[in-house]
């Protein structure tokens, strides 16, 4: 039986991967200035880490210079079952999802049906007149609320400065009167309900003056869904996936997908709390949060990388066009937004924001190597991916690993993808 199941996944890994290099052609590493021996590094410290319970597996993609050089899986897929990892499975890359509701959006102010200065009261009126928490002689948050100094915009969305924060990221009253994350949102309420609980809650800070973790894409993703009148997955499919060849991306799971999906270890390693996927996507979602509700595949979101470092193309499917790609990834927190980037990721402390995603603007000072002008945004599921137009190089890294080990992994695995550049 144990035979028949590693035949079967092996079949898939072999399947999965034909399919994916016919769409990216593949090169050696040393014909695009890697190294062989020092990318094996990489399998050699994950198979050692998941041996020793660290992580339950994960899959690896490496593209350079357009070729693929590296697309591997390692452990397991569900470990309490004894199912191995493939490169086709399904991993749940929560805030990853963040930068494809950008673009879905971006694609709006393409076609002249959304401006960034737009305020989001023009699409919910419910937001027009918004309040914001007082602070006391300390500075911290009260009861007390004054108004707002200008409206939220759909650039604040993108760039988390609205003011609207996730309640599970402090324990201030503003904390305490929002949902905790975008998973819990999309399980507790419908869009409407969703739309109502934040506009009646007061902001945490003044519109454009912090930049502090929140459901800005969320939001952004229901005016996506308010302009084109089709669900979130409907439009991303029809106008993001699709023509990338994503065919493994969206906001649910079905029967089909189910066997791919991964599962992370059942006890958290560092806490010894108990771990589960979430949101769980075999169950259907009551509005599908455009800033962390989304699954997908290594060789999918790759795709989507590359799209963005080639300018808004990969292949025959342009998406946005260059000038708009240069938008989305420049620095937009100026001088006068405070940066609290590492608050939210440890792993992004010193990086600037541009739309939907994380943009590194300096050589140095960062824990993490890469050129400036590299960018990227993780998910708290355990997933991961950058890329970086100066090497000409993008990498996703996919493990469900929900805890507090996934800053460990995002910085060995940057760590180990650079250290194979020879040229």
């Amino acid at each position: 039986m144990i035979r028949i199941r590693l035949l079967a996944a092996t079949f898939c890994l072999l399947a999965s991967s034909a399919a994916f290099a016919a769409d990216l052609p593949r090169a050696r590493p040393e014909e695009v200035g890697m190294s062989n021996e020092r990318l094996a590094r990489i399998g050699e410290v994950l198979k050692a880490d998941i041996d020793a319970g660290r992580i339950p597996g994960a899959v690896v993609a490496i593209a350079r210079h357009g070729r693929l050089v590296m697309f591997e899986a390692y452990g397991w897929r569900d470990k309490a079952a004894g199912v191995a990892m493939t490169t086709d499975t399904i991993f749940n890359i929560a805030s990853m999802t963040k930068p494809m509701t950008t673009v879905g959006a971006l694609m709006l102010y393409e076609r002249g049906q959304l401006l960034i200065g737009d305020p989001l009261s023009k699409y919910f009126p419910k937001f027009a007149n918004m309040r914001v928490a007082a602070r006391d002689a300390s500075g911290e948050p009260t009861a007390e609320t004054v108004a707002a100094d200008r409206q939220i915009t759909v650039q604040d969305l993108m760039r988390h400065t609205s003011g609207i924060i996730y309640g599970g990221r402090g324990n201030t009253l503003v904390h305490k009167m929002v949902p905790a994350g975008s998973g819990d949102a999309s399980r507790e309420y419908d869009g409407v309900a969703f739309l109502d609980k934040l506009a009646s809650a007061p902001l945490l800070y003044q519109p454009a003056t912090v930049w502090d973790y929140g459901f800005g894409l969320d939001l952004l993703g229901l005016t996506i869904e308010k302009i084109s009148g089709q669900t979130l997955e409907q439009y991303l499919k029809a106008n993001v996936f699709t023509p990338l060849g994503m065919k493994d991306t969206g906001f649910s799971i079905s029967p089909d997908q189910a066997a791919r999906y991964a599962k992370p270890l059942p006890v958290d390693p560092d806490t010894g709390k108990p771990q589960a996927r979430s949101p769980e996507l075999t169950q259907p979602l009551k509005f599908e949060c455009g800033g962390g509700c989304a699954a997908s595949t290594a060789s999918d979101y790759l795709q989507f990388a590359m799209m963005l470092m080639n300018e808004g193309r990969n292949g025959e499917a342009r998406l946005l066009g260059p000038r708009t790609v240069a938008y989305m990834l420049s620095d937009q927190l100026g001088p006068h937004i405070r940066n609290l980037i590492g608050n939210a990721d440890p792993t992004r402390a010193d990086y600037g924001f541009g739309l939907g995603l994380a943009v590194r603007t300096t050589p140095g000072v960062v824990k993490m190597m890469g050129s400036v002008g590299q960018f990227s945004w993780p998910g708290a599921s355990g997933t991961d991916w950058w890329a970086d137009p100066k090497q000409e190089l993008a990498v996703v890294y996919m493990s469900a690993a929900p805890g507090p080990v996934r800053w460990h992994y995002r910085q060995k695995i940057n760590a180990l993808v650079y250290q194979a550049i020879v040229d």
